[in-house]
């Protein structure tokens, strides 16, 4: 399928999820939720997501639900993109930011920001990608993590590109000015 027929301009929702005790989040950078990103078809496959983030320089590729636990990623920035169902998802710990995610939704998360599923539909699947297929950790919000991850978050570069629209896109206008 065509990039151009895939990929339509998203409504852009924006989240700064600040630093909570448990959880680092990321005060810096923005999450990013592109409402309606990708226009799927009935006989798309999850294949059509992971060649839009892999021509935007996103790899380390994945496909499953959310983890019904609090979790964040000190040592890179995570994308992901919904392929099918719904999902309630709360973003930066017990009492973050919940967003309901929709077939066609990308959400970008910046490194250190905690996300968690708290209810999805049976058939809810995502794609997940890491920029430049970095490795991902697992944190979990427990005390001993922190300063260690704190410096690595601090230490996760800027994507060269968007993950949805890449060289432009929402990433280029709300994390590089940010930077």
């Amino acid at each position: 399928m065509e990039k151009e027929k895939l990929v339509h301009e998203a409504y852009l929702v924006s989240h700064v999820v600040e630093e909570n005790g448990s959880f680092p989040n990321n005060g810096r950078l923005p999450l990013l939720i592109y409402k309606g990103a990708f226009m799927l078809k009935p006989d798309d496959t999850t294949e059509a997501i992971k060649k839009t983030f892999a021509g935007n320089g996103y790899s380390n590729s994945w496909e499953n639900g959310i983890y019904d636990y609090h979790h964040y990623h000190a040592t890179t920035h995570e994308t992901m993109g919904v392929f099918c169902g719904r999902a309630e998802v709360q973003f930066g710990g017990d009492h973050g930011v919940c967003i309901e995610l929709n077939r066609g939704d990308a959400v970008v998360i910046p490194a250190g920001v905690a996300h968690k599923c708290l209810k999805s539909s049976d058939d809810f699947l995502c794609v997940g990608a890491y920029p430049n297929g970095r490795d991902f950790d697992m944190k979990y919000g427990k005390e001993e993590e922190r300063p260690e991850a704190d410096e690595q978050i601090a230490a996760v570069p800027l994507p060269d590109n968007d993950p949805v629209y890449g060289s432009k896109g929402h990433l280029h206008d709300c994390w590089y000015t940010q930077a």
